[in-house]
C-alpha cells in the first residue's frame, strides 16, 4: 500500500547497516577518543621516577653546598680609608692582585697557640704575600713581604668602629692590620708598591692544618734534621710529608731555617706552596668534584675576604683561573731588603733595587726575566736649600772603632758646606745612621744623601740638637758607608717557581 512501511526483516549478508541518528563524522571522532589508551610499561615509569629523584637530589646537593660554602665566608672592608683611582676589575679577564694574609690570631680554634693578648685587636699578619695573576692566566707572581720589614703605615680608619688611627713611621709591616683591620694592611701595601690591590684573602693557623690534611699531606725537604722546640717542628734530613700540626710548624718556624731570621722562613713558605701547587696539579685534585668540595669547605671555614670576593661564584672564578696555570709560570719572589741600620733584627727596603722591582711589577706580570733598572733622567739643577748649611749644627759620633776617623768624615761635610761640625766618641756600632731633632728633617735628608744613605737610615730622636751622623763599622774608609748585603738576587728577582723542588737550608747554629 502506498505510504506503508515494511517491517524490518533480517539483515541481508553484505548489506550496509542502516544509519541512525548521531552516526557520522562527529560520532566517529568521539568514538576514537573513547578507546582505552595503551599503558606505558612499568620500567619506563621506574626510569622516570629514578631520574626525577636523581635530579632533585642533585639540585638539593648543589643547593646545600652553595648554602654551606656561602655561610662559611666572613667578610671585611677592602681598605681603611685609602684613596683609590682605579675602578673594579673584571675577575674573569683582567690582571688581578690579591693580598693573601695569614693571621696570628689566637681566638677560637687557634687558642692553643697562645693567649688573646698575643694578638690583640685584629691580630698581626704572620704571612703576607701578594698574588698577581696576569690577564691571560699565563703568569702568576707570589711576592712575599717579610713581617720584620719596617715601613710607613698610612693613617687608617677602622671600618667597623669608625675610629681613626694616625700614620706610623718605621713600623713593622705585620702590625698594619692590628688596630684598624685588614684594610689598613691593604692600604700599606698599596703605598709601598704603587699598586692598587683588588682583593684580599686572610686565613688563620687552623686553615693550614685542615688544608694540608684535606690534600693528604705536602712534601717538604730539609738539608739537615730540624728540632725546633718553639714551633714544634721535628723533621729528619731529606724529604718528608707534613700535614696538620707539622705543616703549620713548618710554615711558622723562624729558628729552623737559614740563619734563624724571617727571610729563611719565607723561603720555606715558598717551597711549601710550590710543593702544594705541584700536588694539586699532578693528582688532578682540581678535576675531582668531591676533593674540590672538601678543599673549598676547608678553606672557606677559615677564610675572611673583601666584599668583592664574598660569594661562592667569585671564589670559583679565581680558582678556575688558577687551575690550568703551569707551575713553572708561578714565580715566588721576596721583596728586596737589607738589615735595618738601627736594628739588625729588622729589615728595610733595599734601594734602588726595591723601587726598580716595584716598577717592573707594575708594568709587566712576567717577572721570569731579570728586572731592568728604571730609566734615568738628566738630573735637574738642584734648588738652593731653604737654609744656610754653614749655620746648621752637625755632629759626628765616631762608632767606627777607628781612632780619628771623625776627622776625615768632618772634612767631607765641610767640603759640602756643613762647617759647623762637632766630633764625639761613641761605642762601636755596625751601621751608619743619621739622627735629627725636630725641625731639622730637611738638613738630615741632605746629610744622608751626601753619604748615600737610604731613607731607612734617617731617624728623628729627642736627645740631640740639630743633626748627628752616627758612623759605624761600615764607614771605616772611603767617602760613603759600605752597602749592606741585600736579599735581592743578582739577575732575576724570581727566587723559585712552582716547578722547582727545593730543599731548605737548616739552621745548624743552634736556636
Amino acid at each position: 500500500m502506498f505510504g506503508s512501511r515494511k517491517s524490518p526483516g533480517p539483515e541481508q549478508e553484505g548489506s550496509t547497516p542502516a544509519a541512525y541518528p548521531g552516526q557520522g563524522e562527529l560520532y566517529a571522532a568521539s568514538s576514537r577518543h573513547s578507546r582505552p589508551r595503551r599503558r606505558a610499561p612499568r620500567w619506563v615509569k621506574a626510569v622516570v621516577a629514578v631520574v626525577s629523584v636523581l635530579l632533585l637530589g642533585v639540585l638539593a646537593f648543589g643547593g646545600y653546598w652553595a648554602w654551606r660554602l656561602q655561610s662559611n665566608i666572613s667578610t671585611a672592608a677592602l681598605t681603611a680609608g685609602g684613596e683609590r683611582t682605579e675602578g673594579a676589575v673584571n675577575d674573569s679577564t683582567d690582571r688581578m692582585q690579591i693580598l693573601v694574609l695569614g693571621s696570628d690570631t689566637r681566638s677560637g680554634n687557634n687558642s692553643e697557640y697562645g693567649s688573646a693578648d698575643d694578638s690583640s685587636g685584629y691580630g698581626q699578619s704572620d704571612v703576607m704575600m701578594l698574588l698577581d695573576i696576569s690577564a691571560d692566566n699565563k703568569h702568576v707572581n707570589v711576592v712575599s713581604f717579610p713581617r720584620d720589614l719596617l715601613v710607613n703605615i698610612p693613617a687608617c680608619t677602622d671600618a667597623k668602629t669608625g675610629q681613626k688611627y694616625p700614620a706610623q713611621q718605621g713600623a713593622m709591616i705585620n702590625s698594619a692590620m692590628k688596630q684598624a683591620g685588614i684594610g689598613c694592611a691593604v692600604d700599606t701595601v698599596n703605598k709601598l708598591t704603587g699598586l692598587e690591590i683588588d682583593h684580599f684573602m686572610m686565613a688563620d693557623f687552623n686553615a693550614v692544618k685542615e688544608l694540608s690534611n684535606a690534600v693528604g699531606g705536602v712534601d717538604v725537604c730539609v738539608s739537615d734534621a730540624v728540632d725546633d722546640p718553639d714551633s714544634g717542628l721535628h723533621l729528619p734530613a731529606g724529604t718528608s710529608q707534613v700535614q696538620g700540626e707539622q705543616a703549620l710548624a713548618f710554615l711558622r718556624t723562624r729558628h729552623g731555617f737559614a740563619n734563624g731570621g724571617d727571610l729563611g722562613r719565607i723561603k720555606a713558605q715558598q717551597g711549601f706552596l710550590a710543593s702544594l701547587t705541584r700536588k694539586l696539579k699532578s693528582e688532578g685534585t682540581l678535576s675531582n668534584p668531591q676533593k674540590v668540595l672538601t678543599i673549598a669547605d676547608t678553606v672557606t671555614k677559615n677564610l675572611t675576604v673583601d666584599s668583592g670576593l664574598s660569594s661562592v661564584p667569585s671564589l670559583l672564578t679565581i680558582a678556575n683561573r688558577l687551575k690550568n696555570i703551569d707551575p713553572a709560570s708561578v714565580n715566588f719572589i721576596t721583596t728586596p731588603t737589607v738589615p735595618a741600620p738601627q736594628d739588625p733584627n729588622r729589615l728595610v727596603l733595599d734601594e734602588p733595587a726595591a723601587s726598580n722591582f716595584f716598577a717592573a711589577l707594575r708594568s709587566n706580570p712576567d717577572l721570569s726575566q731579570p728586572a731592568t733598572a728604571a730609566p734615568t733622567q738628566a738630573p735637574a739643577t738642584p734648588a738652593a736649600p731653604a737654609y744656610d748649611k754653614a749655620l746648621q749644627p752637625v755632629s759626628i759620633a765616631n762608632g767606627t772603632g777607628v781612632a780619628g776617623r771623625s776627622n776625615a768624615i768632618a772634612g767631607l761635610l765641610s767640603d759640602a758646606g756643613f762647617t759647623k761640625v762637632t766630633k764625639l766618641q761613641a761605642t762601636v756600632r755596625t751601621q751608619t745612621m743619621v739622627y735629627y731633632s725636630a725641625g731639622y728633617e730637611d738638613v738630615a735628608a741632605d746629610v744622608a744623601a751626601l753619604f748615600g744613605l737610604p731613607a731607612g737610615s734617617v731617624q728623628q730622636v729627642a736627645n740631640i740638637q740639630g743633626v748627628q751622623l752616627s758612623a759605624g763599622t761600615d764607614f771605616v774608609t772611603g767617602t760613603k758607608p759600605a752597602a749592606p748585603p741585600s736579599s735581592a738576587d743578582s739577575g732575576s728577582v724570581v727566587a723559585q717557581t712552582g716547578s722547582d723542588q727545593t730543599c731548605q737550608a737548616t739552621n745548624t747554629s743552634g736556636y
